[in-house]
């Protein structure tokens, strides 16, 4: 069977290298927040281009630690993308915030940026654009509907590490911005993992302060910004170690030492590896010439690192039942619209509301596409394709 996603193959690979970096840790004896979780959020935030990198647990936490860093609280409301992982919305409930609901466009499948200010009250605070798939959402549009309302803007960049926007990289393009290395995704560790970006000095002691249980003088610092106070209590910490005093209720949310090692090997390989998936999305978009078949775009001014290789057909079912025949693993992302989901029926979005989010949810369907998948594999679901008859 061909896959969709293979890291068995990555990781035979660079076998040599992740045994060698997990050994250095175990052998290390520090497994928590030791020299490879500093290195590599120094690494990172100069790979993203931001001056600040907070390794946490994953990436649903790096949103949850980065709504509350921005103060987003009960009873405000977040815009976002209808067609997104459900993490994107169940970290806006997570906070007591509630999650407004924009269509995508019909091309690159991300937040329509014309349909933002319609959606904008005086309970809005911030937008998380989504950079779906891989590619990044219009940008410069949400940023200047941003600054006109004085909303803040957390880019959602679980699908796009690497990814540009006018020689811009994902994540450097808002106040601040999540990313998971989920295993598959483009850069992934051997678990979970997630990475909070920004360049605010003032958010990221937050974000320090958030992921260890509100402690430190991040915690007494960011108690004292949300209560509009300075040096309230004087405390003196005397001989005892300031993370044992707990200024907010936080979260237990730390990247792990093993999977920093881990993703310091894989950081160095991250831009072939993107250039590769490029490639094999360029060969697809170029030799499948099926109508009954829309390809993915690549919108001018971007790159698309294609975390997944989408494609759009009116009878998905029978096109998947096609690939299964001929071996080869087909996938859905995501089958059901955020605004569609059971849990958000009470804020009473309906069936047409957003059409091209639902759409896509139900024609669109992810082919094989990673670094290794071989000519001869990328033929074979080439020629699938192309003889589809619908």
């Amino acid at each position: 069977m061909i896959p969709l996603m293979n890291i068995e193959r990555q990781y035979e690979i660079i076998k040599k290298e992740l045994d060698e970096a997990t050994i250095r840790v175990l052998s290390s004896g520090k497994y928590i927040m030791g020299e490879n979780v500093k290195e590599f959020e120094k690494e990172f935030s100069e790979y993203m281009e931001v001056k600040y990198a907070i390794g946490v647990g994953n990436g649903t936490d790096a949103l949850v630690i980065a709504l509350r860093a921005c103060g987003i609280k009960a009873g405000d409301e977040v815009i976002t993308c209808a067609m997104s992982f459900f993490a994107t919305a169940e970290a806006i409930s997570s906070v007591g915030a509630i999650p407004v609901f924009v269509d995508c466009t019909s091309d690159t499948y991300t937040i329509d940026a014309s349909k933002i200010e319609e959606k904008i009250t005086e309970k809005t605070k911030a937008i998380i654009p989504v950079h779906l798939y891989g590619q990044c959402a219009d940008m410069d549009e949400i940023n200047e509907i941003a600054k006109k309302y004085n909303l803040l803007v957390i880019e959602d960049v679980a699908q796009a590490a690497g990814a540009t926007y006018k020689g811009k990289k994902a994540g450097s393009l808002g106040d601040i911005a999540c990313v998971s290395f989920f295993p598959t995704k483009n850069l992934g560790c051997a678990g979970d993992g997630g990475m909070i970006l920004t360049d605010s000095e003032d958010l990221v002691k937050k974000c320090h302060a958030y992921r260890v249980h509100g402690s430190g003088l991040d915690g007494k610092y960011t108690y004292e910004s949300i209560n509009k106070i300075t040096d309230a209590e004087s405390i003196d910490f005397g001989e005892n170690l300031p993370k044992y005093y707990n200024f907010l209720i936080g979260y237990n949310s730390r990247l792990d030492e093993i999977q920093a090692a881990i993703l310091r090997v894989k950081l160095k390989k991250l831009d072939k590896w993107n250039k590769t998936r490029e490639t094999i999305a360029k060969r697809y978009s170029d030799l499948i010439n099926n109508n009954l078949i829309i390809k993915p775009i690549c919108k001018e001014g971007r790159s698309h690192i294609y975390y997944t290789y989408v494609i759009k057909t009116e009878n998905r079912e029978k096109l998947r039942e096609e690939l299964t025949k001929a071996e080869i693993s087909s996938g859905v992302y995501f089958p059901v619209p955020l605004h569609l989901q059971k849990v958000y029926e009470h804020l009473g979005y309906k069936k047409g509301d957003m059409p091209n989010a639902e759409s896509i949810a139900n024609d669109s369907l992810a082919i094989p596409i990673f670094p290794e998948l071989i000519n001869e594999e990328q033929d074979k679901v080439i020629e699938v394709l192309n003889k589809y008859v619908g």
